[in-house]
């Protein structure tokens, strides 16, 4: 969660990503099913972007 970080580190930008849900941390927290392998496939591409340490 970004406000557990956003608490110990107020000056970082930070953005949540992930799945389509609704009604959060609710009984009633729902997850559309197919958007959860589009976001697998976001990150992984994002993962794939970023260097390995000492690449550049």
């Amino acid at each position: 969660e970004c406000g557990l970080f956003l608490e110990k580190y107020p000056q970082l930008d930070m953005i949540s990503i992930g799945p389509d849900m609704t009604d959060v941390h609710s009984p009633d927290e729902k997850m559309n099913i197919p958007s959860v392998g589009k976001f697998w496939d976001y990150l992984v591409r994002i993962l794939e972007s970023v260097p390995a340490e000492g690449e550049e």
